[in-house]
């Protein structure tokens, strides 16, 4: 018993441990959801009762497995005699015991997905497993490939290009292929367009390869079984021992293996196939944006297209089943087979397409194969084939060209042929531009569009490409938002509502400026619903982007020196206010939102352009700024939003991006601006300062300094305009000599001594009158002056005027300041050294009073905000400068060193503090060469040095620390005065690396006398220990080799160091120092603009006056205009219409530029070489179809002329070419086509083949036995209905390949009236409108009978106007005609 429970336990653990073997293979052990779906939703089908087949010799079942494939309940006792094996009784489901990853091994370890599903599993469940458990994303395209399974060799060329092309089309729609997913035929070739796709595209997203096998002839299938799935399972290809089987293609990425219950039975995938196919194509196309912009009736549904090269009968059932279901199709023409022999036949009339023909061609296509076709079974191809040759509109032949020059290639073709098809079958509704250009957008092919739909035979309207441009623009397809704008789109049209705009901003794509603008929002709406409880204002319930929010974020980007690009919506109030609250409040804000609005312009370019610029959207934002008006600010706001953004940003790959686009809007603007300024100097500087109403009411010149656009600023256009204002009244020739002197003898400016930019005007429109006189005396004529500058009655300058010119120009100011602060400087010197007493004298109280006057203009110059940056950025940008921290720390210091120099104890640490305070007041001094062109970018440089020189301190203090600290720990013991350590541990050590050597590290100059021995004396260092004979007793050799070391590594090494990072800062910046000093120079400008025209200590009495101006008599600051104008809006419109002239003037030369590069010659060669052989290609196919049209006419002719004996009556003995002649023109122009189709509409009969030849009845056609059919609702009541009596009734218009009464009421006449209901579309009676039903089904329109959905269909159809006496009239036919029939 203990050995038997023994057993137990080792076979548990053995169990056990078998099983966690088995966990790193199904790591579904424990059901995953996935697991858990697949067992609920997808069945397998089996078969439940073995009985031996007796056509086979193997011990096999009527389905195909073997005794031992089928359960113990399936195998019954061989007695058993109880039934007979029915497939549709015998083949159960089951759950599914196959389904997980798939694993082909090899190289690159391919893994694809796989499931075994039944047969007949619903098509909402396999989609719902692809794109929900799969995760697969919906397609935009569905490409059905079909052709031959096996042995199929291409031509290397056709290979190519069908690879090629397929996958050129399903990457660039996002299409899904569907094939039959096994490794032979086209499956294979299929698969290896995928395989090499992936190999060459490993960064881009996968292209689905769906393939749809039957489980029954997969080889290895058993590698794919387990209860829990595979995952993965790891399957073999092993086409040698495959046999009749097939195995799976590895390059396929998901399969759907296709369980009928049966074993070896190839094609039970099809109708499945079909199904999942029909369900897809009518799923709405998944465009993010169809939700939005297009009504639930105007969506476009997923288009299927069908690719079919090579192939047998299959193969034509596949194309033919697919075009009766509106697919278009495109076969390959040299594929072989029934692909060459449908394209042989392309382009024939219908009635040329007879037996005998099929006959060769299939001979000839074929070969051996053709001999096992029966003759029925040629008739029957004959007849699809002419069937597939009438719907045309669906067929498209691909012919691959010879070489990679001409021709069109397959993804080109393919999407022809769709377009084609949505054409034809929409055209009755005239839609059919519209489900085109859905297609093309939701693929992502411009280049059909251009060809295909926006042609020259239709004049588009703005408002019907609107819903278009949405789907194009949040799609983020820049090249259809170009075709669109240049075909029609009016962006004032697309924008003139603010929902469409919001609309926009809410399906941003996931980027910084979203998830700022959803915080905002969420900011917003607390604060909004915290201010309602006090101030009664409505919140909505779903807080909704709008454009307030966007302005608040723009703003925050672009600065708070601008205002909001958008007005502020309207507050709405509630009713329980009183009514005079309303009319007061309301009317306040209607007036202030009036102001607003009138001041804040839409431009739609601007708005799209900042849509696309907050997304760093760099193909868009380009197309948008095309579209702008105001089109340098525009770049210069795009520059300066992206470079906040990118400062703020915590992602790692966005900050460069966003960086690069502001390097290129920048490079816009100054493409941009300096076309203007090559053109117009005197306009391109009125753009700089003009005040932009479209970017938040400031200037191109603000916005370039804000965004630290220095190459912009460096400009010669902006440098000119700043040297301008600069000398201010004075001319920019006037040397600094003369200024110098004007400054001292002022009268010298009434005479010629210094020029006025007012004379220098004066001269030239002098200078222009006396040559507009000349010319109009040499030619006789009178020259027409333009008006703004007729109207310019330039006057010289008063004597006031002068005077004020003079002291007022910052260059002035500066060398005013610059004189002054030189007396500052020679003032403090005389103090420290000559006058400095314990009493303060004379000269040190005007000293004081001095520097009051210098704290007065700091404090000016920290509270003057003229851009309205507001005060915390104003004492930021402050604190930034360099010199004004000299200044606070220089005044600073002063303060300190007066307040301990009028104390007696710290007298003389005043004056220590008050010389240090001289050395930064020196130090200011360089400020003033900022200006110099020459020294100020030196200054620059030297400022980037001292950065260096101050890190390389760190390094070298480790050094001067460790062999300082080393050297006097072993010299001296343990000294406990401070100052000798320092000078011994830092100080000394220092000074080697300057030639100052140490003489106590050696006993040669040891000098008793020279030391203290106990460190007593504080003037004299500590002796280091000695021995019996007075001399020191530390090891000489290693005080020198640590000399040696340490001025090898400090005094050479670090030093060169330092000066090799000199030099490599000096290269760096020595390039960009003009840049930057020219950037620099703004601030410097205005600051002597904006200041007091009397130097220090005058200033003061400048001080007083503003002083008393802005708190006594409160009246607001003089705005100066040099730096912002406002233009009226008659100047503004033309400068911005001639900046614009400028900006496609920059466009076009940038255009020329690059198509003029070495890099670009070459594509446009090869671009032309291609047009050239496309041309040759259309000539060539034109002279074919010629040739075609002529031997077409000289075989009509022939026949004309034939001899009358061939026209007698032998019907009977005809031969199939002469039935041409029988053919009516009713019947080739199209009728009595539907009642020839195969299937018969509405059920599951399949008439019998009747090629067009043997339509009529009086064609000889043995062969005919149509099936019988009649509808189960007929009434029985008429004669002659049973099928004896069908030789007495037959249709008119030929055979149709189905006897019976099909679904009439009874054979013979059936009576039937049609009432059509019109009306006059118009009073003049030209067109004339009739009531009709769409069959969405059939697609096609007919009459409304008397079925009972008459009503419905006028009431939906909108006939509300309609006079009553149509309806009475109408119920009295209705009533005549049912009387009739009791009759």
């Amino acid at each position: 018993m203990k050995r038997d429970e023994i057993q137990s336990q080792l076979d548990h653990f053995l169990a056990i441990k078998t099983a966690c073997e088995h966990l790193p293979i199904y790591p579904s052990f424990q059901r995953s959801p996935f697991t858990l779906w697949i067992k609920e939703n997808v069945s397998k089908k089996e078969c439940s009762f073995f009985q031996r087949d007796p056509r086979c010799k193997e011990q096999l079942c009527h389905c195909g497995y073997s005794k031992s494939d089928h359960t113990d309940e399936a195998i019954k006792p061989e007695d058993f005699t109880g039934e007979t094996w029915d497939k549709a009784k015998h083949i159960r489901k089951a759950p599914t015991d196959a389904f997980g990853d798939i694993s082909f091994g090899g190289l690159g370890q391919k893994t694809s997905k796989y499931v075994r599903v039944s047969a007949d599993t619903e098509a909402e469940v396999l989609y719902e497993l692809l794109t929900q458990q799969w995760k697969l994303s919906p397609p935009n395209l569905l490409i059905s490939v079909t052709g031959g399974a096996k042995n199929l060799n291409l031509k290397p060329q056709l290979q190519k290009t069908f690879r090629r092309g397929l996958i050129k089309v399903a990457q660039t729609t996002g299409a899904w292929v569907i094939t039959g997913g096994t490794h032979s035929g086209v499956m294979m070739h299929v698969g290896q367009a995928v395989r090499e796709y992936a190999l060459s595209n490993t960064m881009q997203g996968q292209v689905v390869a769906i393939g749809v096998a039957a489980w029954g002839v997969i080889h290895n299938r058993d590698k794919l079984v387990h209860e829990e799935g595979c995952f993965p399972a790891n399957y073999v290809i092993d086409t040698q021992g495959q046999g009749n089987m097939a195995c799976l293609d590895n390059n396929h990425t998901h399969f759907l293996l296709v369980d009928d219950g049966t074993n070896g039975h190839y094609n039970v995938e099809n109708e499945l196939r079909g199904k999942l196919e029909k369900y897809i194509s009518g799923k709405n196309l998944g465009n993010k944006v169809s939700s939005m912009t297009i009504p639930a009736t105007q969506t476009t549904k997923i288009p299927v297209v069908c690719v079919a090269m090579e192939g047998g009968s299959g193969t034509l059932d596949t194309i033919y089943n697919a075009m009766r279901n509106d697919t278009p199709c495109v076969i390959l023409e040299g594929s072989g087979r029934i692909a060459d022999v449908i394209t042989q036949v392309f382009g024939k009339p219908v009635s040329q397409i007879t037996i005998t023909l099929i006959h060769k061609l299939m001979k000839k296509f074929f070969g051996q194969e053709y001999k096992t076709f029966t003759e029925q079974k040629i008739i029957e191809f004959t007849k699809q084939i002419q069937d597939i040759i009438r719907m045309s509109h669906l067929l498209t032949i691909f012919k691959a060209s010879k070489d990679d020059q001409g021709g069109v290639d397959l993804d080109v073709a393919i999407l022809q042929a769709l377009l084609k098809a949505s054409k034809t079958i929409e055209s009755q509704r005239g839609e059919s531009w519209k489900r085109q250009l859905k297609l093309a957008i939701a693929w992502n092919r411009v280049d059909l569009a251009k060809t295909e739909i926006f042609t020259e035979q239709r004049t588009w309207k703005s408002s019907e490409l609107h819903e278009f441009m949405t789907s194009a623009l949040v799609g983020n397809k820049p090249e259809f938002v170009n075709l669109l704008l240049e075909n029609g789109v009016c962006l004032r049209d697309y924008l003139k509502n603010d929902d469409t705009l919001c609309g926009l901003y809410k399906q941003l794509p996931n980027c910084f400026f979203l998830y700022k603008l959803a915080k905002r929002v969420k900011l917003a709406d607390s604060s909004n619903r915290r201010q309602a409880l006090g101030q009664r204002v409505r919140v909505p319930a779903g807080v909704n982007i709008s454009l307030t929010h966007v302005s608040d974020e723009v703003r925050h980007l672009l600065g708070r020196f601008t205002q909001d690009i958008y007005p502020p919506s309207d507050m709405i109030y509630q009713l329980d206010m009183s009514t005079e609250d309303i009319s007061s409040s309301v009317s306040k804000d209607q007036d202030l939102l009036r102001q607003n609005r009138a001041e804040a312009q839409r431009d739609p370019g601007r708005d799209l352009f900042l849509w696309a610029i907050i997304q760093s959207n760099k193909h868009l934002s380009e197309i948008a700024w095309d579209q702008c008006r105001d089109c340098i600010s525009a770049a210069l706001a795009a520059s300066k939003i992206l470079k906040k953004m990118a400062e703020e940003s915590i992602d790692a790959d966005e900050p460069q991006e966003m960086l690069e686009l502001a390097s290129h809007f920048e490079d816009r603007a100054i493409g941009v601006f300096s076309k203007c300024y090559n053109s117009d100097e005197v306009r391109a500087q009125k753009l700089l300062v003009r005040i932009s109403r479209l970017w938040g009411k400031t200037t191109c010149l603000r916005l370039a300094l804000e965004a630290n656009d220095k190459n912009f600023v460096a400009q010669s256009g902006v440098q000119a305009l700043l040297t301008q204002i600069w000398c201010g009244e004075l001319s920019v020739e006037n040397p600094v000599w003369r200024v110098l002197v004007c400054m001292v003898f002022f009268p010298l400016i009434y005479t010629r001594f210094v020029v006025f930019r007012r004379d220098e005007l004066i001269q030239r429109e002098t200078e222009k009158n006396e040559e507009i006189k000349t010319v109009e005396k040499v030619t006789g004529s009178i020259m027409m002056i333009n008006v703004h500058r007729s109207k310019l009655n330039v006057e010289p300058l008063g004597c006031w005027s002068r005077l004020v010119g003079l002291y007022c120009s910052p260059r002035v100011k500066f060398y005013g300041n610059i004189v002054s602060y030189f007396a500052f400087l020679f003032l403090f010197a005389y103090v420290l050294m000559i006058d400095f007493q314990r009493t303060p004298s004379i000269a040190e109280l005007v000293l004081y009073i001095w520097l009051f006057t210098l704290v007065c203009e700091e404090i000016r110059q920290l509270f003057y905000d003229p851009d309205g940056f507001g005060f915390r950025k104003k004492a930021k940008r402050y604190i930034h400068e360099m010199w004004n921290i000299l200044d606070v720390i220089s005044i600073l210091l002063f303060c300190l060193g007066i307040a301990f120099r009028l104390t007696t104890q710290l007298f003389y640490p005043g004056k220590v503090i008050l010389c240090i305070d001289f050395v930064v007041f020196c130090l200011r001094l360089m400020a003033i060469f900022t200006i110099s062109r020459i020294l100020g970018p030196k200054i620059i440089i030297v400022r980037k040095m001292m950065r260096d020189m101050f890190f390389f301190m760190f390094l070298l203090s480790i050094w001067v620390v460790a062999y300082g600290v080393a050297k006097q720990g072993i010299l001296i013991e343990n000294d406990n005065r401070l100052d000798w350590i320092m000078r011994g541990a830092i100080y000394e050590p220092y000074l080697v690396i300057f030639g100052n050597f140490p003489e106590n590290i050696d006993n040669a100059k040891f000098d008793k006398n020279s030391c203290s021995m106990n460190g007593t004396d504080p003037l004299k260092p500590k002796c280091p220990k000695l021995n019996k004979n007075q001399m020191p007793v530390f090891p000489e050799w290693l005080t020198i080799v640590m000399l040696c070391v340490y001025l090898l590594f400090a005094n050479i090494l670090l030093l060169n160091l330092l000066i090799a990072i000199f030099n490599y800062t000096f290269e760096e910046v020595h390039d960009n120092t003009d840049k930057i000093w020219k950037f620099q120079r703004y601030e410097l400008i205005k600051e002597y603009y904006s200041r007091p025209a009397a130097p220090p200590p005058f200033i003061i009495f400048s001080h007083l006056y503003l002083f008393i101006r802005k708190m006594v008599l409160c009246k607001a600051p003089i705005p100066s205009t040099e730096f912002k104008k406002q233009l009226n809006p008659i100047e503004e419109e033309e400068l911005l219409s001639w900046e614009a002239l400028m900006k496609d003037r920059y466009l076009l030369s940038a255009r020329q530029e690059k198509s003029q590069s070495m890099e670009r010659c070459i594509p446009d060669t090869s671009q032309k070489v291609t047009t050239l052989t496309e041309r040759m290609e259309k000539l060539e196919e034109q002279v074919t179809q010629s040739n075609k049209s002529l031997q077409r006419i000289e075989d009509i002719l022939k026949s004309l002329v034939a001899p009358a004996k061939e026209t007698q009556p032998q019907t009977s003995t005809m031969p199939d070419e002469s039935s041409n002649s029988l053919r009516t023109a009713e019947e080739e122009d199209g009728f009595h086509v539907k009642s020839h189709q195969l299937q018969f509409p509405d059920s599951k009969i399949k008439r019998f083949p009747v090629p067009e030849e043997k339509v009529p009845w009086e064609v000889s056609f043995s062969s005919y036995m149509p099936t019988y059919y009649s509808s189960e609702d007929g009434n029985g009541r008429a004669e002659g209905s049973g099928p004896e009596d069908l030789d007495n009734y037959r249709n008119p218009g030929g055979r149709t390949g189905i006897g019976g009464r099909g679904t009439l009421s009874r054979l013979g006449p059936n009576l039937n009236l049609d009432l059509v209901v019109t009306r006059w579309r118009d009073s003049a009676r030209s067109e004339l409108e009739f009531l009709a039903v769409l069959n969405q089904n059939q697609r096609s329109l007919a009459l409304p009978g008397v079925s009972g959905y008459w009503f419905t269909f006028c009431f939906v159809l909108g006939f509300s106007e309609i006079h009553l006496l149509f309806f009475c009239t109408f119920r009295v036919l209705l009533i005549l005609w049912i009387t009739c029939q009791e009759i």
